[in-house]
């Protein structure tokens, strides 16, 4: 599957879930769920994780993602592992409701 199909698959709350238990993580769901906060979805939350990467990481972020990716079996989980880390590292995460924005 494409990386844009994945991606379009975080709106539903349960394919959300799905795609990154399939991460192979199970803290990373127990992470989002905690910093989502209260009211917002998992599927609001990824897809703001992944709008946020994308509109925020610096010119080698993107390098090395591409390298990653590059050397990756899976290009599309190795982007949203980056993209959830580079978040969740993050000091801008969202209150309770703005990942549903």
């Amino acid at each position: 599957m494409l990386l844009g199909d994945v991606i379009a698959r975080l709106t539903d709350d349960t394919s959300a879930t799905e795609i990154i238990l399939d991460l192979g993580d199970l803290g990373l769901l127990a992470k989002m769920r905690e910093a989502k906060g209260n009211g917002a979805s998992i599927g609001a939350y990824a897809v703001w994780a992944v709008r946020t990467y994308a509109d925020n990481a610096s010119v080698d972020e993107w390098t090395t993602l591409l390298a990653a990716m590059a050397a990756s079996d899976d290009p599309g989980a190795t982007c949203l592992r980056r993209a959830f880390a580079y978040v969740m590292a993050s000091a801008d995460a969202p209150d309770a409701g703005a990942a549903d924005d």
